[in-house]
C-alpha cells in the first residue's frame, strides 16, 4: 500500500511540474495535477472491464484477439 501512496503521489508531482512548465501557471498545473488522476482513474475502470470481455472471449472462444498479458 506504501508503494501505491508514494506512486500516486509521486504521479501528482509530475502532472504538476509538467503543466507548469509548460503554461507558466502554477494554478493551472495544481488544477491539471488534482483532475488528471481522477480522470485517469475511471478511464482505467472501463479499461479493465473491456479488457476482462477480451480475456473471456478469448478463454471462452479459443479464438479471439490475440492479446496476452
Amino acid at each position: 500500500m506504501l508503494k501505491t501512496v508514494t506512486f500516486g503521489a509521486m504521479h501528482i508531482m509530475v502532472a504538476f511540474i509538467v503543466v507548469w512548465l509548460m503554461t507558466g501557471d502554477w494554478m493551472v498545473g495544481g488544477a491539471v495535477a488534482l483532475v488528471e488522476p481522477m480522470v485517469n482513474t475511471v478511464a482505467y475502470h472501463f479499461h479493465e472491464k473491456v479488457w476482462l470481455r477480451f480475456r473471456g472471449a478469448r478463454v471462452e472462444g479459443g479464438g479471439g484477439p490475440l492479446l496476452t498479458a
